[in-house]
Formats: C-alpha cells, sequence, structure tokens
C-alpha cells in the first residue's frame, strides 16, 4: 500500500512532461555544437562543430512542398562533399573531417543559396 502511494505522485509529475505538445524542438540531425546558421529567403544553413568533425545541414523554412535542395561541405585542402536533391524538409546532413581546418558550407533551395566562406579557422 505504501508504494502506491509513492509512486502515484512520480507518475502524476510526469504527465505534464508528456502532454506538452510544441514545446521542444526537434533534434539535429548532427552532432556538435551549433557554429554557425546563415538564413535565407528559403531556408536556413546550419552548421555544427564536434572536436574533430564539422556537420552541415540546409533547412527549409516551409517544409512541406518538394523542391530542390542541397548543401556542400569542404574542409579546406580537403574533398567536398554534398548532398543534393529533391527534398520537402532538409538536405544533409554531410559531415567532413575538419580537426584544425578552416571549412566553407554552401546550401541552397530552389534558386536561392548562401555561402559562409571561409569559417572556423
Amino acid at each position: 500500500m505504501p508504494a502506491r502511494l509513492l509512486v502515484l505522485p512520480l507518475l502524476l509529475g510526469l504527465v505534464p512532461l508528456l502532454a506538452a505538445p510544441g514545446t521542444a524542438q526537434a533534434a539535429s540531425v548532427c552532432t556538435g555544437r551549433p557554429a554557425k546558421t546563415v538564413g535565407f529567403s528559403t531556408g536556413e544553413l546550419r552548421v555544427y562543430k564536434s572536436r574533430a568533425h564539422v556537420c552541415a545541414v540546409t533547412v527549409a523554412k516551409k517544409p512541406g512542398k518538394r523542391r530542390t535542395m542541397s548543401v556542400t561541405l569542404q574542409p579546406r585542402g580537403g574533398r567536398t562533399v554534398s548532398d543534393k536533391g529533391s527534398y520537402t524538409k532538409m538536405a544533409g546532413p554531410v559531415t567532413v573531417n575538419a580537426l584544425n581546418r578552416c571549412v566553407r558550407a554552401t546550401g541552397g533551395i530552389g534558386k536561392k543559396s548562401v555561402s559562409t566562406g571561409w569559417i572556423l579557422c
């Protein structure tokens, strides 16, 4: 009997956490901390940095309609990695090894695009 009295308040305490729709942000597909976000008219280019890697995604401002999206990431002196296709919400993630290297990221949705130039140097 006393165990039930302890469990009930714990369960009732979890209900507000489970029933709060729309309060949590969607989890990122990239690991690391946000390093740079560049907005443009149709979306955002998001760049994340962990210790040895950089990851980038292009996210649509208004997801739903299928359209051409792309994201490109290039470490200085290294190979360019890109993802381009017809997506509804996001292009990427693309990841490169960038320990102690500058990187350049480009993202595009439809005919609009944005570039960071060399960052994280």
